[in-house]
């Protein structure tokens, strides 16, 4: 009979030394897991006294538990060294994106493996990815549209999304990648190549006329909309296939309802009567009128109504009034003193802030009844300062013209060229500015100053308001021509006069035609005027770009004679000799070291003037 074992003679399990890595905790940082016990020493080799034998047990019962519990203890064992090999790193293990694996490895390194990964793919990702747009087929290219895989995100995401401890010991795991790109780009970029198929909408407004508000009502377009075009991207833009971007029915923000809403409610008391203006200095008043003109009703482009005043609209549409109240601010001044150019430094003015005023004014617009704002009038800082004319290099001047008139300061059309002299006298040209006389003087009429003198119209000379401006036009236009600054525009009279020199003059006529140039120096020009009973005289200040400017002319061609033309003897009619018309070139030669380095062409044809009798 063979003998029983005793408890002592059990059989022993012998777990392996553990490895460094094996004592790692189970649970990552920030988890909490259950927890699991791992035996780690060598098995006991009796049961322990703490466990009694129980009455009625054999000893082999005790010894298959023991040895059960051996077993269950080397299971443990062996799952608390798996748990730690799967918990090793940030990113689970069995983790890859796109085919990449990145498991196993801590934030930086599945960064770093991931970009590489991604590195070979750099073919099939920047391939241009086809696009169907309704029956528009057209390609996107990710490049274009910022298209591309946030690696970082995609690793924080799956970093993020771990598996509990048996997905991290025996699953495995793809991980949608992280895409972005621009929407703007790629709505503008599709938006072109939908071609036929886009229709805009039609974006509501309401404007005025005189002072009655008038409904532009909303109608929907087809087109893209830029967040379901770049889902659709992002979705199929790694599926290898071609994107589908859905066509949509797009309205504006604002619908017909709230167009007449905002009318009833809003632009009808907005006009419906004045605002009065309190200042320090009195009382403006806003006419219904100047509302209606400065009121801005326009949507956004999402098709949005926000009512605004147009700032610039609004000073313009007070201009009478608020010169009641403000005080102009004055620019620094060029004079020319004894052939030299001296500054005067400007001075400040006061004028209602029209920022503040706008918006104090659309807060009480949609109430009825009396009406008032406060003004505040603030300081107003001249536009150009002594300190900015010095950093400007007047210095010299660069050239000057000289034409004669006859029948003395008295005369009415020598009062129109000195009047014309005194408007533009002083100016200042800024570099890369253009000077406009129009824009300087204004419409030349009786309140200006000017008087009634010969004037060429429909071919004939005719009493006219202003007549003689033509020749300060000219002595203008030969002053910046031989300071060799860039002709914008100008026209030569219709027939010659031999008191202007032939082709380079000018005519001017407000408002159709004027005279302009542009400083493209890099300095600026002070206008010099002045004048004698008998000559007037333009010159410019700066600093020379040019040694000389001079004109070289072509022959007289195409000569043709007056024809005698009789006309009813009335106060209008004025009795000329006529003269011949001709075709003729002006050279201008820019000179610098004594030679010729620039030419400019001018060509003018004049038609011969009739020889009108009054009889």
């Amino acid at each position: 009979m063979s003998k029983q074992p005793e408890a002592n003679d059990a059989p022993t399990v012998q777990f392996p030394a553990p490895r460094q890595a094996d004592l790692q905790p189970l649970t990552p940082p920030g988890r909490v897991e259950p927890f699991i016990p791992v035996q780690t020493g060598p098995a006991p080799q009796h049961v322990p006294d703490a466990v009694p034998a129980q009455p009625g047990r054999p000893r082999s019962s005790r010894r298959r538990l023991f040895m059960a519990g051996g077993v269950a203890a080397a299971v443990l064992g062996a799952i608390g060294g798996a748990g730690a090999y799967a918990y090793a790193g940030e990113v689970s293990r069995g983790t890859s994106v796109l085919g990449v694996d990145i498991g196993g490895k801590s934030r930086s390194e599945a960064v770093a493996a991931l970009r590489n990964g991604l590195a070979w793919k750099v073919r099939t990702l920047g391939a241009p990815v086809p696009v169907r747009l309704g029956d528009q087929a057209t390609e996107v290219t990710p490049a274009h549209v910022d298209l591309a895989v946030d690696v970082e995100a995609t690793v924080d995401a799956a970093i993020e999304t771990s598996p509990g401890p048996l997905g991290r010991l025996f699953g495995s795991r793809a991980v949608e990648p992280v895409v972005t790109l621009d929407e703007q780009k790629l709505h503008e970029l599709l938006g072109k190549a939908l071609g036929r198929d886009a229709r805009a909408m039609k974006l509501p407004s309401i404007t005025f006329s005189g002072i009655t508000p008038k409904a532009n009502y909303p109608q929907p377009g087809r087109g893209l909309d830029a967040a379901r075009s770049a889902s659709a991207l992002r979705t199929g833009w790694l599926a290898g296939a071609p994107v589908d971007v859905p066509i949509v029915e797009i309205h504006p923000a604002t619908t017909k309802e709230d167009v007449d809403r905002l009318i009833a409610e809003f632009a009808r008391p907005a006009v419906a009567g004045p605002v009065t203006v309190t200042t320090e200095r009195g009382e403006v008043t806003v006419a219904s009128a100047a509302i209606a003109k400065s009121l801005r009703l326009a949507a956004d482009k999402a098709g949005r109504i926000e009512p605004m005043l147009d700032v610039k609209k609004l000073r313009a549409a007070l201009a009478g009034p608020l010169a009641a109240v403000e005080i102009k601010p004055k620019d620094a001044q060029v004079a020319i003193v004894g052939g030299k150019p001296r500054v005067t430094e400007g001075t400040d003015g006061r004028q209602v802030d029209t920022e503040a005023l706008a918006a104090d004014l659309l807060a009480v617009l949609p109430k009825t009844g009396e009406r008032t704002v406060a003004g505040k009038l603030v300081t107003a800082k001249p536009a150009t300062t002594a300190a900015d004319i010095a950093k400007l290099g007047i210095k010299e001047r660069v050239s000057t013209f000289t034409t004669k008139f006859t029948g003395g300061l008295s005369a009415p059309r020598s009062q129109n060229i000195v009047q014309a002299a005194k408007e533009v006298d002083g100016a200042l040209v800024k570099p890369g500015a253009v000077f406009s006389l129009n824009g300087r003087t204004g419409e030349r009429g009786y309140q200006q100053g000017y008087q009634d003198a010969p004037v060429i119209l429909d071919g004939k000379l005719v009493p006219g308001v202003g007549g003689g401006t033509s020749q300060f036009t000219t002595t203008l236009f030969n002053a910046a021509y031989y300071a060799g600054l860039e002709d914008i525009e100008h026209k030569p009279h219709s027939y010659y006069f031999d008191r202007y020199p032939a082709v380079i003059e000018s005519t001017i006529f407000w408002p159709d035609l004027d005279l302009k140039f542009r400083n493209n120096t890099e300095y600026g020009v002070v206008i010099d005027t002045s004048w004698t009973e008998n000559s007037i005289t333009v010159s410019m200040y700066s600093t020379k770009v040019w040694d000389d400017v001079t004109t070289e002319y072509s022959p007289r061609r195409n000569i043709t004679s007056p024809k005698v033309i009789k006309l009813p003897k009335s106060p209008t009619c004025i009795a000329t000799n006529g003269i011949p018309g001709f075709t003729q070139d002006a050279f201008r030669l820019f000179k610098k070291a004594g030679k010729v380095v620039e030419r400019e062409k001018f060509t003018w044809t004049y038609a011969a003037e009739p020889r009108f009798t009054c009889e």
